[in-house]
């Protein structure tokens, strides 16, 4: 179904039409929203918040971008204020907070990697905030720059210079470790 068809099924049958919007879209927001915070459990209670968020906010979805670039948004936000209102909590700045989390990714039942994976993942934990959410929707979601531009509200230009800046970093850590 197209974004169209969906949220017009929303507004003739809202059961229907929010279980095809969540089959649509709900696994790769999940882990869009994981690849962020690092916990399935954190994911999958801000995935049903987000939903509940597009649910409640679908009449004023004007159409500017597509559905699944406004949800991702919500979902990026989200996100973003979990891991500030997380880090706040415990006193700790959001970067001090994300190495912690994912610290914890080898403990995590449900991290299906392997050791090259989480040295990925930990060394993505170092890079600040935007670009390492830059990182992760190009790198693992694939996201073209346009759509990560009205998804983070930032020019295209800089998308690719943080994305550019976040694969050198990466880079250099991930040789540290080889040579260790």
């Amino acid at each position: 179904m197209t974004d169209k068809e969906i949220l017009s099924l929303i507004k003739e049958d809202v059961n229907k039409g929010f279980r095809i919007l969540v089959k649509t879209y709900g696994k790769p927001i999940y882990w869009h929203i994981r690849k962020i915070v690092y916990n399935h459990y954190d994911a999958d209670d801000i995935t049903q918040n987000v939903f509940i968020k597009v649910f409640q906010n679908s009449d004023s979805f004007k159409g500017e971008s597509s559905l699944k670039t406004w949800i991702y948004r919500i979902a990026t936000n989200e996100s973003i204020n979990f891991l500030n209102s997380a880090a706040q909590k415990k006193n700790v700045g959001n970067e001090e907070l994300v190495l912690q989390l994912s610290s914890n990714l080898q403990d995590d039942n449900f991290f299906e990697g392997d050791e090259i994976q989480l040295k990925l993942q930990q060394a993505i934990a170092t890079l600040p905030e935007k670009q390492r959410i830059v990182f992760m929707m190009k790198y693992f979601d694939d996201m073209k720059y346009e759509e990560m531009s009205k998804v983070l509200d930032t020019s295209v230009g800089a998308l690719k210079a943080s994305y550019h800046h976040a694969t050198k970093k990466i880079e250099e850590i991930l040789l540290k470790n080889v040579e260790k």
